[in-house]
């Protein structure tokens, strides 16, 4: 689901709960009837995008409050303490009273995405997923390249069987902590959830040309004089095919095709050995799903 979709979803949610009160004349009341179906029309919103807005009231709120809470040490000091209150909760599995003290932790500051992503972790633990995806995102929100949040929201997303989705956030984080084996292995068990329900794990070229592994391995492989050579070769056209090998131009046709498997193979040679993880996450995200794909 797109931001721009969750946005749409989180403005039809409060204008749903504004129905739902006696606050709204008659005439208001249609008004609003009328803006929600002109805004489900638009963005084309199905029942179920509805769970995956969030509440942007609280968001308002918080906005709206953190400058003061910013200007208040003792507040935000006694929100520090809440948390990790709530921290050693979770460590003995209280995770409802780690829960409180979270949610009065973002009551005395609604600025910190810690809290929001700590409060989604006991949401978990507690089998809300919904209200652990909402978490979370309020956390990104506020802090959009959060990776430990972004990881909590493939967990939930997983347990709403969500797996698409689940596997963006993981890659997400992923990407943000290459180190992070953990976010490593949650993505590969995307993949493989992705592949039991027969889909093909979206290839994720952003996030390999952002991969650090990957672009290390390039510069190495550039500075190979073999690899330089070959290069050479195949843009020059003559590729290492034999002189007049398909047409006037030498580098067309067979021994064109020729040469291209070579530095193809060369290529794969070389990043095998090079970086064999890497060229197994490439493997598994160009595979075709199913039980025994081909090599």
């Amino acid at each position: 689901m797109s931001d721009i979709k969750i946005v749409a979803a989180s403005i039809v949610n409060f204008l749903k709960r504004q129905l739902e009160g006696d606050s709204l004349s008659v005439d208001s009341r249609e008004s609003v009837e009328v803006g929600v179906q002109c805004i489900e029309t638009a963005f084309e919103l199905g029942p179920e995008d509805a769970a995956r807005g969030v509440d942007l009231l609280q968001l308002v709120r918080a906005q709206t409050r953190s400058s003061a809470t910013l200007s208040s040490p003792p507040t935000r000091s006694e929100a520090e303490k809440l948390k990790n209150e709530g921290n050693e909760f979770m460590k003995s599995d209280r995770h409802r009273e780690a829960l409180d003290k979270y949610t009065r932790a973002i009551e005395l500051d609604p600025s910190n995405p810690v809290y929001f992503c700590n409060r989604a972790a006991a949401h978990f633990k507690l089998g809300d997923n919904e209200a652990a995806v909402a978490d979370c995102t309020a956390a990104l929100t506020l802090q959009p390249d959060y990776g430990k949040a972004h990881s909590r929201l493939g967990l939930a997303l997983t347990a709403l069987e969500r797996h698409r989705e689940a596997r963006a956030a993981y890659a997400r984080a992923a990407q943000l902590e290459p180190d992070n084996e953990s976010y490593r292995q949650n993505l590969r068990l995307a993949d493989e959830q992705l592949a039991a329900h027969g889909e093909r794990p979206p290839l994720d070229l952003g996030g390999l040309l952002q991969n650090p592994a990957l672009l290390n391995m390039a510069t190495e492989m550039l500075a190979d004089p073999n690899m330089q050579n070959l290069i050479s070769g195949l843009m020059s056209g003559g590729g290492g095919a034999a002189p007049g090998a398909g047409g006037p131009n030498g580098g067309a046709g067979a021994g064109g095709m020729s040469a291209l498997l070579e530095a193809g193979q060369a290529l794969a040679q070389h990043m095998q050995a090079a970086n064999p993880e890497l060229v197994e996450q490439l493997r598994r995200q160009v595979r075709p799903p199913g039980p025994n794909p081909p090599q």
